[in-house]
């Protein structure tokens, strides 16, 4: 039930004489992703990462696989209780493997499923920031950004867990160990493929998530651009209105206008007319366009 108490595991697994050198990195974590190779063993360390309640926070769980001649032996940091449910199945309704040969194409099969499980969380994280965007162009809100750069540290996480192993397993191919068989070493191949695709779609989902962040950026500067846009309309609707109220505020003797019968209403009038001036001035030039309004 986890890598908690190394000294209960070390006397569990002390008759099945795993090299010293190799118990450090399957017991001790964190370990960074790696693919150690000996002559008579072969260490493979990864971590299984998963979505919490919150799915803008992602859980990472290390689990290593040590092959040796005749054995397979699994190491997980955080149990969730039965190890590896489909393969436990099956050597149930099948028996145990049919030689020690069997036992490399198995660790491939472990192998393989843990990355497989990385996809459908790419796919989810790639429809969110789908929306994400679709909603920083829409409505921006400074809460979207959290989100964003959320999702991108999950994209970090997952490059960090694949970006080692693109080197390693080409090392491993090269070595040509001899617990894998042909069968085993091709599996290992489409991995290294597997791989790389993997680390070029979360680079993609990286490079969106930084669209995204500018496009909030833009989309925050078309707003403020419309906002002071409309400050300016205003500013230069009333600032001719300001100096017609200014200039017959003032209290000379002898002003005209002020003992004019209708001076008020013509005053009232012209300052009128002067703003629905300005007000189809501004107009024609296309001041009144709404720029952050999606057409």
């Amino acid at each position: 039930m986890g890598l908690s108490d190394t000294g209960r595991i070390r006397q569990m697994i002390a008759p099945l004489q795993i090299p010293e050198p190799l118990l450090p990195p399957s017991l001790e974590v964190p370990q960074r992703p790696r693919v150690d190779c000996l002559d008579d063993a072969l260490l493979v360390v990864l971590h299984r990462l998963r979505f919490a309640s919150n799915p803008l926070h992602l859980l990472s769980s290390q689990v290593g696989f040590l092959l040796l001649p005749e054995r397979l032996i699994t190491f997980e940091e955080a149990s969730s209780g039965e190890a590896f449910p489909q393969l436990t199945q099956w050597l149930q309704q099948h028996g145990p493997c049919g030689d020690a040969h069997d036992l490399d194409d198995i660790l491939h099969y472990l192998v393989d499923e843990s990355l497989d499980e990385i996809f459908p969380m790419l796919e989810q994280i790639s429809n969110r920031l789908d929306d994400l965007e679709e909603a920083v162009l829409r409505d921006p809100r400074p809460g979207q950004l959290s989100r964003v750069f959320a999702h991108r540290s999950n994209l970090c996480t997952v490059r960090s867990q694949v970006w080692p192993l693109r080197h390693q397993l080409r090392v491993l191919l090269r070595q040509r160990q001899k617990l894998l068989g042909p069968e085993a070493l091709n599996g290992f191949q489409d991995m290294g493929e597997l791989v790389e695709l993997l680390f070029d779609s979360t680079e993609l989902l990286r490079s969106q998530c930084d669209a995204i962040t500018q496009a909030y950026v833009a989309s925050v500067g078309n707003r403020m651009n419309q906002v002071m846009k409309t400050l300016a309309i205003l500013a230069s609707i009333f600032a001719p209105l300001t100096f017609i109220a200014g200039v017959y505020g003032m209290n000379f003797e002898f002003m005209p206008e002020l003992h004019w019968r209708f001076g008020y209403a013509f005053v009232l009038f012209a300052m009128a007319m002067v703003a629905m001036l300005q007000a189809w001035l501004l107009w024609r030039r296309g001041w009144f366009d709404d720029w952050t309004k999606s057409h």
